[in-house]
């Protein structure tokens, strides 16, 4: 028998002895309807009627739990391979369904859903860290999705804000219709650009351009991914959420990946932003985000040099360079 059952028994037990309703209650800190609900269940079904019983309703009309709900959310986990988060987001985006994160893990615990086993790797302990306001630096990468289409990214390293393209090829004059994009979509000035060493970005005409536009050119060491670690993880963000869903085929992709961007920026919520969005973060700093004006005084042109794609030779040109 369990305690509760235990204590309850003692309750009818005590009026039984007493028959005296008020003294039991005092004695026991009861109110007289716990006495009479207990009592009443003790005669109709004995010692069983001591248990509690579940209080959740015979018909939920409002639950959003329905049948077809958890087969789309099951599948999706089968398929996708997508944790409760970017379910949430592919729920929303897709079928216009709002669940949260409690709801999803429900469902996925009800039914058994393990976690996710992934490689972990083994890497050495990185301190990661996030410029103060936005524009300060901007990271760009380019991903391979299929042959003849290459997707460009830039995200802001502060806001997490992202700009997205696709081109057939990696070129310099796709990096330069990108950079165009990206300056003209991004709704604060751009102080800098970070780049992996990709010959694409390495074009002098690419360089000078950033010149021209008061844009500082930083490319980050070989083989050093996570200097570039934003960028990365959101284009991997990409082909988990947008790129498995995508028709490669269609005329319409350029739209559809427009419209991934504006869901990302203004409507997705991002685990390193507390939940925020892209947007919300560029409005929280708007009063510490300097004008286009005074990032393009800032600008010394003299402090800048065309940078070489090959490191070794880039960095005795830099150390010609400050002598």
């Amino acid at each position: 028998m369990q305690d509760e059952q235990r204590k309850r028994l003692r309750w009818v037990q005590l009026y039984e002895h007493f028959r005296d309703a008020g003294k039991v209650c005092l004695k026991c800190g009861i109110s007289r309807p716990t006495l009479r609900k207990w009592l009443g269940r003790y005669r109709s079904f004995g010692i069983d009627g001591l248990c509690s019983h579940s209080r959740r309703p015979k018909r939920s009309p409002a639950s959003k739990r329905n049948a077809a709900l958890v087969e789309l959310v099951l599948r999706l986990r089968r398929v996708r391979r997508m944790g409760a988060r970017r379910l949430q987001t592919e729920l929303l985006r897709h079928h216009d369904i709002k669940l949260s994160l409690s709801t999803l893990h429900a469902i996925l615990d009800g039914h058994h859903a393990g976690p996710l086993q992934r490689p972990s790797l083994r890497r050495k302990v990185i301190v990661r860290y996030n410029r103060p306001i936005p524009g300060d630096r901007v990271q760009m990468d380019t991903c391979k999705i299929a042959p003849g289409l290459i997707q460009y990214t830039a995200i802001d390293d502060c806001s997490r804000f992202r700009v997205l393209g696709v081109y057939p090829r990696r070129t310099a004059a796709h990096t330069l219709a990108f950079i165009e994009r990206v300056v003209e979509e991004m709704p604060f000035p751009i102080q800098r650009i970070q780049t992996d060493r990709g010959r694409e970005f390495f074009a002098e005409k690419v360089q000078k351009h950033l010149m021209r536009l008061a844009i500082k050119f930083r490319p980050i060491k070989p083989r050093s991914p996570h200097l570039n670690g934003k960028v990365e993880r959101s284009q991997k963000t990409d082909l988990y959420e947008f790129w498995p869903s995508a028709d490669l085929r269609s005329t319409a992709l350029g739209e559809a990946l427009e419209e991934w961007q504006m869901f990302y920026n203004w409507h997705r919520p991002h685990g390193s932003l507390h939940g925020k969005t892209p947007i919300d973060r560029v409005c929280e700093l708007l009063d510490q985000t300097p004008l286009s004006e005074a990032t393009a005084s800032a600008y010394d042109s003299k402090k800048e040099r065309l940078r070489h794609p090959e490191y070794a030779v880039d960095l005795r040109l830099s150390k010609l360079a400050s002598r």
